[in-house]
């Protein structure tokens, strides 16, 4: 893989979370004799776009663009949003050729950008850095591409899967590193997502507390009677609380809004909150990344309706016995009914180990 495009690639990575619910992209451009003349990122949304960013970083330092190679994470976008067409500003600017990671899957581009470039005589080559590209920005591809956010769920459990006591005590089982990291993926996402078991029992801010942080993810509670106290700490804090409910309870609601929460009515057939439903509610309000954080209750419910994508484990090196478990699933009829996933990545976070694992593909 050439220098540019992972160049290009670092920068995408620089803005990963801050750019929601855009994708974060990189561009590098490169003069007609080899040399670096410009790069830039995606800025925070309703901001330019990073071919736009890489040209204007080119004009800063007083180089021409004409006859240069753009090395773009992502196909440059071919619409009018919040900002014009990249492609558009690209071809004015006399690039002649264009590297990109990937296509952007979003209908309203989806091979047009890359169209309009050929037709206006610039060379396009397509995959070079295509894996990490996509690794960077899951949520917004899952989004373009299931009309659902990637759903990551966080548990920090002991070496023998317990995450409380039997009375409910978890702080701390994980190591100050290991929440540091879970921090850093809270960042990233677009929605913190709980349960009200969660909230009755922690009574948590989900708010990301991460040095220099700009963003905060929305923070969502799956409350299917309306139980949260609108004395919840999360409903004081700054951004918005959405709470999904399965039934409508007139006063908690009113107390609830009062409280500055969002009170949104999605029930199931079986009387709780349609979790699919959520998501895909929350996919059409532009979440890319849902990062769970909650309790057995709501982690059975979402590995059993299929709806984690992925599962971020933290696990100590100590063991609690008695204690809740990860999530409570129903028993199994057999092994082969089990949530299946592939472990991802294996890493030492402090004394700790932090699992990665993906849903298996049926």
């Amino acid at each position: 893989m050439s220098s540019p495009i992972l160049a290009a690639l670092a920068l995408a990575r620089s803005v990963l979370g801050k750019t929601n619910p855009n994708p974060a992209v990189g561009c590098v451009l490169i003069g007609p004799a080899g040399e670096p003349i410009g790069q830039g990122a995606t800025q925070p949304v309703g901001g330019p776009h990073a071919e736009v960013m890489a040209l204007r970083d080119a004009q800063a330092r007083g180089h021409s663009t004409q006859g240069a190679t753009a090395y773009v994470t992502l196909e440059p976008c071919a619409h009018h949003g919040r900002t014009g067409p990249c492609c558009d500003a690209l071809i004015a600017a006399g690039v002649v050729r264009v590297v990109a990671s990937l296509t952007d899957p979003n209908p309203l581009v989806g091979g047009q950008g890359f169209a309009r470039l050929r037709a206006a005589g610039v060379a396009v080559e397509v995959g070079p850095g295509a894996d990490e590209a996509t690794e960077l920005n899951l949520g917004f591809l899952s989004r373009m591409t299931r009309q659902m956010p990637w759903v990551r769920m966080k548990v920090a459990a002991s070496l023998d899967g317990r995450t409380a006591l039997p009375d409910g005590t978890s702080q701390w089982i994980t190591s100050p590193e290991a929440r540091a990291d879970g921090q850093a993926w809270r960042a990233r996402a677009c929605a913190i997502l709980t349960g009200v078991g969660t909230v009755l029992a922690d009574d948590p801010s989900l708010n990301v507390r991460l040095p220099g942080a700009t963003r905060q993810p929305r923070r969502v509670i799956v409350d299917s009677a309306l139980r949260t106290p609108p004395t919840a700490r999360m409903l004081a804090l700054p951004g918005e609380t959405l709470i999904y409910a399965a039934a409508d309870h007139a006063t908690r609601r009113a107390a609830l809004e009062a409280a500055g929460a969002r009170v949104v009515l999605l029930p199931a057939a079986n009387g709780q909150v349609d979790l699919r439903g959520v998501l895909s509610d929350l996919a059409g309000a532009g979440t890319n990344e849902v990062h769970v954080e909650a309790g057995r209750t709501l982690n059975g419910a979402l590995l059993q309706a299929g709806l984690a994508d992925e599962c971020l484990v933290y696990l100590a090196p100590k063991w609690l016995g008695q204690g809740l478990e990860m999530a409570a699933l129903p028993l199994l009829p057999g092994l082969d009914q089990a949530p299946a996933f592939v472990f991802t990545g294996i890493d030492r976070v402090g004394p700790d180990v932090r699992l990665r694992a993906r849903r298996q593909a049926a």
